[in-house]
């Protein structure tokens, strides 16, 4: 179910999410629920260099931090 979002655009200029087809794109709460469903964090959450793993999983999040 899409919802619009009174952020959208301001949201676009800071997704860094490289995945091009995805439908949530600019749209945070649709993002965040849709990946703590699946048990992944959205790309937001990643560097630009682990964003693009497409590897949204806890265990990569904490990789990825561990590495700055």
């Amino acid at each position: 179910m899409a919802f619009k979002c009174e952020q959208f655009s301001g949201n676009m200029k800071k997704c860094n999410c490289s995945y091009e087809p995805c439908e949530r794109k600019g749209n945070c709460c649709a993002c965040i629920h849709y990946h703590l469903a699946m048990n992944e964090l959205p790309a937001c959450a990643f560097s630009n260099e682990a964003e693009r793993s497409w590897d949204r999983s806890f265990e990569n999040f904490i990789r990825d931090k561990k590495e700055k």
